[in-house]
């Protein structure tokens, strides 16, 4: 996947994860070597059990692979003590998850400027206004998780993201518990993302809607990628998907 010169955020050569040992041990990735664009979104797919979340945990530093290197720009995981990688993911890269893992004691704006709260640094006013105005939160700012519906919360979560401008975003099933409305809406505020700030997404969902959001799709089966699909169509990607047994 990804021959094109544009530098990659984030890599993986020969990727090996191997859970257990022995006659127990399950290959959740198998040798999987694969790019991803600066300034492109990428979504993964597959049956369950292909591997797809194994990679991003591994491509995000929450994992270390078995065998074979993972990169994020030119820095190479393996090589870096816990607390490197955690200073590296913590400036380096956003995450948005299903269940949305915002704090229930912070408001709105609080638990969007909390990655910087964490690293020592001020916010940039302009960008973090530009980033709550394009999520639309100006008037739920002051509101606590419970206070915001569903979708809400996951737009505060794509703040929190956006906030530090990181190298990379990373989204484990954003829409998974949202409704088709909040789900199109938030779909479209991670494509203005990339295509208006430049930023790079790699989202794992198994909705071929959502995926079709997406620059490409990349496709695994049994630990190992099994195809890519440019330019998706929610109907191109199903096809792809019951080809490989979804």
């Amino acid at each position: 996947m990804q021959t094109t010169l544009t530098k990659a955020a984030a890599r993986a050569i020969n990727a090996t994860k191997i859970y257990g040992s022995a006659e127990t041990a399950v290959r959740a990735l198998d040798e999987v070597s694969v790019g991803f664009p600066q300034g492109q979104f990428t979504a993964i797919m597959g049956p369950s059990g292909s591997g797809k979340s194994t990679l991003m945990h591994c491509l995000a530093g929450l994992d270390q692979v078995s065998s074979g290197e993972v990169f994020l720009g030119d820095v190479e995981l393996g090589s870096l003590s816990d607390t490197e990688l955690t200073l590296l993911r913590r400036e380096q890269v956003g995450f948005i998850f299903q269940s949305f893992n915002l704090l229930p004691t912070l408001s709105a704006a609080e638990n969007i400027s909390l990655p910087l709260l964490l690293a020592g640094k001020r916010p940039d006013r302009d960008w973090l206004d530009t980033v709550i105005a394009e999520v639309r939160l100006g008037d739920r700012l002051a509101h606590k998780p419970s206070e915001l519906s569903g979708g809400q919360q996951q737009r505060v979560a794509v703040a929190r993201a956006l906030v530090t401008r990181p190298q990379i975003i990373f989204a484990d099933e954003p829409t998974g518990n949202l409704d088709s409305r909040s789900s199109a809406e938030l779909l479209g505020f991670l494509r203005r993302a990339v295509t208006s700030f430049g930023q790079t997404i790699v989202m794992v969902t198994h909705d071929p809607g959502a995926a079709a959001a997406a620059d490409s799709v990349l496709f695994l089966s049994d630990g190992r990628i099994v195809g890519e699909l440019r330019e998706p169509t929610a109907e191109a990607i199903l096809d792809r998907l019951k080809a490989i047994g979804e």
